[in-house]
């Protein structure tokens, strides 16, 4: 599902600019009931609940509604983010949508809406030793 994908995305993103050194993160996105599709005029949301990791092993949960996604850049809703237990950030959305952004709803032809969507994250430390800002924070 692309709102899975997308949050996966956006939240990875948005947590490592809060300096979050995010192992790994796994989004799952439902749409309705099982079965539902949702109809034109009608405000579709779909349900994000996704679960991680932090290099040092705190849990990180991401969960929320979504009203709006646009394809692997943004999504607009009720999004929350947890880490090791403390709320990190409770956002209305996450990314720029400089697309258009369309209604959140199952992809075509799927008639098991709400089956789990698996996306692994994999983050990489750049090492910039020519530019003193672009190095970690110490203790980080």
């Amino acid at each position: 599902m692309t709102v899975a994908y997308t949050t996966d995305q956006t939240a990875t993103a948005e947590l490592q600019r809060r300096h979050v050194d995010v192992q790994w993160l796994n989004c799952r996105g439902s749409y309705g009931s099982r079965g539902a599709t949702p109809s034109a005029g009608e405000n579709t949301v779909a349900t994000v609940d996704c679960e991680g990791k932090t290099r040092d092993g705190k849990d990180i949960t991401v969960t929320g509604r979504v009203t709006k996604a646009v394809s692997g850049s943004c999504v607009r809703g009720d999004l929350v983010a947890k880490v090791g237990g403390k709320q990190w950030f409770r956002v209305s959305g996450l990314g720029k949508c400089d697309g258009t952004p369309s209604p959140v709803k199952p992809p075509a032809g799927d008639t098991r809406p709400g089956q789990p969507t698996v996306t692994v994250t994999v983050t990489r430390t750049v090492w910039c030793e020519a530019d003193p800002h672009c190095r970690p924070v110490e203790g980080k």
